[in-house]
């Protein structure tokens, strides 16, 4: 089974959740030791990641996931009297 490659929308969403996480995270840790930096580009790289997945797919994808929707009850058709019955019947009830 191949892998599915990732879209232009993961690829936009993950990177800017990586470096916009790392920013923050940087500027509100207050860190600038190397283990410190480190742990930061752990964490934001793990972020990206995670928002990079949750971006839905293409909608082939999804569809083939989802669920066979249940079938709508068939009505069964009953074939219209022709005119000529009709004009019998009509014919009928007037003589009697």
């Amino acid at each position: 089974m191949a892998m599915p490659r990732p879209t232009v929308a993961q690829f936009a969403y993950g990177s800017c959740a990586v470096i916009l996480s790392t920013l923050a995270l940087l500027l509100l840790s207050g860190t600038s030791s190397g283990p410190g930096v480190a742990a930061v580009a752990v964490v934001a790289l793990a972020l990206g990641l995670v928002v990079a997945v949750r971006v839905p797919g293409p909608a082939s994808r999804r569809s083939a996931a989802a669920p066979p929707a249940t079938p709508l009850p068939v009505r069964a058709t009953v074939p219209s009297p022709s005119r000529e019955q009709v004009r019998e019947q009509v014919h009928e009830r007037a003589a009697s």
